[in-house]
């Protein structure tokens, strides 16, 4: 088969580093990739939201399947757009409509879907630039700290958590009326603040059936001891040390199942990944927010601890037979460490040389912002390399991505050191 993958970040690399593995994928292009993918596979300059161009080369390469990495293009309704096209139709694509990709395009359409199907969820209400004093009259009701969500995409970083009254009201003022988000917030949720531990639970669906995919945390914040500004993540687990058996259960069936089920009730075509978000709160799972997408850098562990070939998962999904095959998944731990350009999640500088890749050992190398300049692998994005490795426990695991982080180099180089402090 010949596959495209859409996405340029860390996560499109485990997903092509999987892929590869497959003795059905004949030839991966990505587009736009970055420098790790353009070392095993092909890069095509292509956004991944110009569908029309997205067309043309689907055409001409005979592209039998399409991956889609980010959210953006299932938003703007990829699926759809193949679909509705007679040249298109016939190749599947791996994303939801651009209905179900509301789960994450809108705070208030998931929010609506989770009380509707009665899966746990924290009390909420929305308000837009003509609510707004609504909103912070709601604000008075709660109890600190407020937590402030754009409605709409904002790359990660449109949630606000505030401990201090007047702040919350005024940030609401800020993202409702003068467009803190842009767009993202000219509607505004604002939820009830819970309390708990936070994990990621991912699942592959074909509408109808699921897998669950092994559980992974992420630690979303810059800052050691999580403190800081938000990020897009500086580091994963998986799996998640107290998500027990009992736990699991809760999830699968208190969450998982009926947002599948869900799903088929409101006719809603739903062909890839869920990603939910969960808080645990004395032991009951609830739900934060869904993904439409894997998470980055939550791919980077949990890709490579699936054993099953990916293509053929895939496929399942596609002809709705996800039910047919076996979910196989190494039991080992692994951990992932971002590494970042300085300055980040703020301004940061772009461009710096990488070197130390060649020298990584019982590891693998994700690039998430990176590109080749004169056959040089440079710095491009704010998140540069995602750390892998595996161990019999994740202290282990994360001890081999530390001792191979201290091979690399680039100027202004940061990254945590204290990835899975809360789980010992």
């Amino acid at each position: 088969m010949t596959i495209l993958l859409l996405g340029s970040g860390g996560r499109e690399h485990a997903l092509a580093y999987k892929l590869l593995q497959s003795p059905k994928c004949e030839h991966l292009f990505v587009a736009p990739g970055n420098a790790g993918t353009a070392a095993m596979a092909t890069n095509v300059s292509i956004s991944p939201t110009d569908f029309e161009s997205i067309k043309t080369f689907v055409i001409k390469e005979n592209i039998d399947m399409v991956v889609v990495g980010p959210e953006d293009p299932l938003v703007h309704g990829i699926y759809d757009f193949f679909k509705n096209d007679v040249a298109l139709n016939h190749i599947p694509v791996i994303g939801p409509s651009k209905v179900g990709a509301q789960l994450e395009g809108s705070k208030e359409f998931a929010k609506e879907f989770l009380i509707k199907h009665q899966i746990p969820t924290a009390a909420y209400d929305s308000f837009t630039s003509e609510t707004v004093e609504k909103g912070c009259a709601f604000l008075e009701t709660l109890q600190p700290p407020y937590v402030l969500k754009a409605d709409g995409l904002a790359a990660g970083k449109g949630v606000l958590i505030l401990n201090d009254l007047e702040e919350a009201k005024t940030e609401l003022r800020n993202m409702l009326v003068h467009a803190k988000f842009g767009t993202a917030s000219s509607k505004v949720v604002i939820e009830e603040f819970l309390d708990g531990i936070e994990l990621s639970c991912f699942v592959l669906t074909d509408g109808k059936n699921y897998k669950v995919l092994p559980t992974a945390k992420d630690y979303k914040r810059i800052g050691e001891g999580d403190t800081g500004l938000n990020t897009g993540g500086m580091g994963a687990v998986s799996p998640v040390p107290f998500a027990d058996a009992v736990l699991l259960e809760k999830i699968e069936t208190r969450i998982v199942k009926p947002t599948v089920e869900g799903l088929q009730k409101d006719g809603i075509e739903y062909k890839g990944f869920v990603f939910i978000g969960l808080i645990i709160v004395k032991g009951e799972p609830m739900v934060i927010e869904y993904n439409v997408r894997m998470g980055d850098p939550e791919t980077e562990v949990v890709m490579p601890r699936i054993q099953s070939d990916l293509v053929t998962l895939f496929q399942a999904v596609a002809n709705q037979k996800l039910d047919e095959v076996t979910l196989e998944i190494d039991p080992r731990s692994a951990t992932t460490i971002m590494v970042v350009s300085g300055g980040y999640p703020e301004d940061y500088e772009k461009g710096f040389e990488i070197t130390g890749i060649e020298n990584i050992e019982d590891s693998i190398v994700f690039h998430a912002g990176t590109k080749l300049e004169n056959g040089k692998v440079v710095t491009s994005g704010g998140r540069v390399l995602a750390v892998t490795s595996f161990g019999d426990d994740f202290q282990e695991a994360i001890k081999k991505s530390y001792q191979n982080i201290d091979k690399l180099h680039f100027d202004k180089m940061y990254f945590r050191k204290d990835i899975g402090f809360d789980l010992a």
